[in-house]
């Protein structure tokens, strides 16, 4: 099977369908049942959800193969769109947007746990530290409890 490289669930062809071609879409009113394996050529909004539904070109070619005018057109539209330097174009900059916006939150996860690391480091720091001025009086109290038990004796 081959998969479509773009699907009618992408919104930038979706929406470039309705601008493009209104009068395809204009009778569009339907809920979106659970769709059945066959497909009725005299059902045209089952036909429009199982184009809008489909992920491979056998699935289109299927819906092709009923010979229904409106879906020859939709299908028509479907790749003249993607396979326009505006579309694709389109597709380059939201796939390249979606790119670095997960770099800059992969960048901006990273950075938030170089400084937390760093408050952890400085903390533990602090810790030893106390640590340290707490042995260094225990030690002074030690001293000092054994020049009261010499003086007492």
């Amino acid at each position: 099977m081959t998969k479509l490289e773009y699907t009618f669930k992408n919104d930038t062809l979706f929406k470039m369908l309705f601008v493009k071609y209104p009068d395809l879409l204009k009778n569009l009113d339907f809920e979106l049942p659970k769709l059945p394996k066959e497909l009725n050529a005299n059902d045209g909004a089952e036909l429009w959800l199982k184009l809008f539904d489909a992920e491979t070109e056998e699935e289109i070619a299927e819906i092709e193969k009923l010979e229904v005018p409106i879906m020859q057109q939709a299908i028509e539209a479907y790749r003249s769109i993607t396979a326009s330097k505006e579309f694709q174009e389109i597709e380059r900059l939201r796939s390249k947007a979606r790119h670095d916006e997960a770099q800059a939150l992969h960048h901006a996860r990273l950075m938030e746990s170089k400084k937390w690391q760093s408050v952890i480091a400085d903390k533990d720091k602090l810790i030893a530290d106390n640590k340290m001025l707490i042995a260094d009086k225990d030690k002074l109290i030690a001293e000092l409890r054994a020049r009261l038990e010499g003086d007492k004796a």
